[in-house]
């Protein structure tokens, strides 16, 4: 296809999340999942590797003129129009059996993300967005999709806020910045993964952060959070997902929690 439109990349997106699916579902829970530890010291399944080679095959056969970063096969191609993959977000809960996990495909061009896809079958979830279209969800209350806006919270002792780990921010040296924020707002939890996100793209809960990240980790949920009307920066007030670290907000809240979390 010569120039795509966006809501042509969205539909093949949609397309890359099925074939995704198709895979991880079949060997959630398996018996012979077969898992190892990478280099870094986390863990990846055969799930993860065949998930990410059905994408690629796709992509290679829809868009080969693109490239593409995935977590397991790294980078392929120069093209400003790049496909971000991270085949199985969550794989610690995967190889566990805790369903809070998922596919997440982005697509950004000259380095802007512009398409999200968040699919987690073991929930039952789909969550997408793209520049100009809205975010959206699809779920079992939901089945044709809903529009998705973030909450109106305005004051941080309203809020209720998803931190991920308390040692991811210890071993960055921000465990007094959690703690003060956790003082500041009106709950505090751990959701997780790609849910916290989505949850605040849901209006579901206020604020989300964390770090320790990759560019595969973050680059579909930038377009998701930012059409539902919230804003996404790295924890310092960075733009886009490419500074190690994420703070995702309903917008009303976002320069009052990086008063309290970043260094400036």
């Amino acid at each position: 296809m010569s120039d795509p439109t966006l809501a042509d990349d969205l539909e093949l997106a949609h397309r890359l999340a099925d074939a995704a699916d198709a895979v991880s579902r079949a060997r959630f829970r398996s018996t012979d999942l077969v898992v190892t530890t990478k280099p870094d010291m986390t863990p990846v399944s055969d799930a993860d590797r065949a998930a990410e080679e059905a994408i690629r095959s796709l992509l290679a056969a829809e868009r080969p003129g693109d490239s593409i970063l995935g977590e397991e096969f790294g980078t392929e191609g120069e093209s400003s129009r790049q496909w971000i993959i991270d085949p199985i977000d969550g794989t610690s809960n995967f190889v566990r059996g805790v369903p809070v996990w998922a596919t997440l495909i982005g697509l950004a061009i000259d380095g802007v993300p512009v398409l999200g896809v968040v699919s987690a079958p073991a929930l039952g979830n789909r969550w997408w967005g793209s520049t100009g279209a809205g975010a959206w969800v699809r779920d079992a209350a939901s089945p044709e999709g809903r529009r998705m806006r973030v909450s109106q919270v305005s004051e941080l002792s309203d809020a209720s806020i998803s931190y991920n780990s308390i040692q991811q921010w210890d071993w960055h040296g921000r465990l007094e910045q959690l703690v003060a924020l956790s003082r500041a707002v009106w709950r505090t939890r751990a959701y997780g993964d790609m849910w916290s996100y989505m949850m605040v793209a849901e209006g579901l809960i206020d604020v989300a952060g964390e770090f320790d990240l990759q560019p595969y980790d973050m680059a579909a949920l930038v377009p998701i959070i930012e059409e539902a009307g919230g804003v996404f920066t790295s924890a310092d007030g960075e733009a886009g997902p490419w500074h190690g670290s994420a703070l995702a907000t309903n917008g009303l809240l976002h320069e009052a929690v990086l008063g309290l979390i970043a260094r400036r």
